[in-house]
């Protein structure tokens, strides 16, 4: 089993830790990278043992025939990893297209 980033994800993860410093989540530049470590961490580690749905239409811009998996990383915040599953040489690929939170697409589940 491997786990794959779009580049588009691995910029989520570079803007996050950045935006999370600067709205002052986190006192300390390092605590966001921290965290946004920790969350990259999980994801490889957990993706495939997360309950997975299926992603609604709304998300196909993103990718045809996703599902997408929770993480909950406190009280307030959960973010939604989007992703396909294919096979390649005999080993299970997750390729992760879109990660987002319920602060801006919750509605859209």
């Amino acid at each position: 089993m491997r786990i794959v980033f779009l580049p588009e994800t691995l910029d989520y993860f570079n803007e996050l830790s950045t935006i999370l410093y600067q709205k002052e989540y986190f006192g300390f530049e390092a605590s966001a990278l921290s965290y946004v470590d920790d969350l990259v961490d999980d994801i490889k580690t957990s993706l495939h043992t997360k309950v997975k749905k299926n992603a609604p239409s709304y998300f196909d811009k993103y990718g045809k025939d996703m599902q997408y998996a929770i993480f909950k990383k406190n009280k307030r915040t959960q973010r939604f990893v989007f992703f396909v599953i294919y096979q390649s040489n005999n080993e299970l690929v997750y390729l992760v297209r879109h990660i987002s939170n319920n602060h801006v697409e919750s509605q859209y589940l």
